[in-house]
């Protein structure tokens, strides 16, 4: 292999500080005081984290925003992965009209199905429940359509060569498909889980009990809480604010490596 060179390893390191700079200078503003921000000092302290987890609930917000991002991610990957299967494998009639329907809802603005859902919802008492923030995310045309090309790539003789040892159609799909598109699926698991995770509107309108706000809603409303003289307590919310990034780059650093081939994986087809 060529040896690195030093202006690019360089020019890649000031390009991440900057990319990364609004996030470390809210992680640093989270360790001040408020009275020190304002004064343009320096007071450090931890007890922005203790005021955001024990007196503004975000413990509470944080189980909920993972109870609800946890789920729609395993539903929904497990959904669009047997939809994406069924696409790409098997021919039926109006199977090409539906794969273009689900393609089409690409081009729905979500703010769209917000009063369709609500009023749906209200029908059957679904409202102020994590089933109510659940069951309209779970559908996701982009993960299906992404995973039907990735499998279509997967050669057909596998799936033969399984058919001729008897496994059935489940069997193929869970033992052959989903290990080979390990990759795929660990991208648009990591996707859907972001998109749910800065949900905001869906949340605000399905939700009216403090005890199911997720991080977002309760971000919102923190940001409304001043110390006084109509000042905005920017510590409080920067480290409220860093409590609500720090599941999402953990779940990246958990499947980066995979989310770099299913990136690349075009490449080497």
């Amino acid at each position: 292999m060529k040896p690195e060179n030093p202006i690019l390893a360089g020019l890649a390191l000031v390009a991440g500080l900057l990319f990364l700079s609004p996030v470390l200078y809210s992680i640093w503003m989270s360790f001040q005081t408020v009275d020190a921000y304002y004064a343009g000092e320096l007071g450090f302290t931890l007890d922005n984290y203790a005021r955001a987890v024990g007196q503004y609930n975000f413990a509470r917000y944080l189980l909920n925003s993972l109870i609800v991002s946890g789920l729609v991610t395993l539903i929904g990957i497990t959904f669009a992965t047997m939809a994406a299967y069924a696409f790409a494998r098997y021919s039926f009639r109006g199977g090409n009209f539906l794969f273009a329907a689900t393609v089409a809802t690409l081009m729905i603005p979500s703010h769209i199905s917000l009063i369709p859902n609500y009023l749906t919802l209200a029908k059957v008492g679904l409202l102020d429940s994590y089933a109510g923030l659940i069951l309209p995310a779970i559908s996701n045309g982009f993960a299906a359509f992404f995973l039907r090309q990735y499998i279509r790539g997967i050669p057909k003789a596998l799936d033969e060569a399984a058919y001729m040892d008897g496994a059935t159609s489940l069997q193929v799909l869970w033992r052959i498909i989903v290990p080979l598109s390990r990759p795929a699926i660990a991208s648009m698991a990591l996707y859907i889980f972001i998109t749910e995770w800065n949900n905001y509107i869906w949340p605000l309108v399905a939700v009216g009990k403090q005890d199911l706000y997720t991080l977002q809603i309760g971000l919102a409303r923190l940001y409304r809480i001043n110390p006084g003289e109509g000042l905005i307590d920017w510590p409080l919310v920067m480290a409220a604010s860093t409590i609500t990034i720090l599941p999402v780059l953990l779940g990246f650093l958990l499947v980066e490596r995979h989310l770099v081939r299913g990136i690349t994986m075009g490449a080497v087809k």
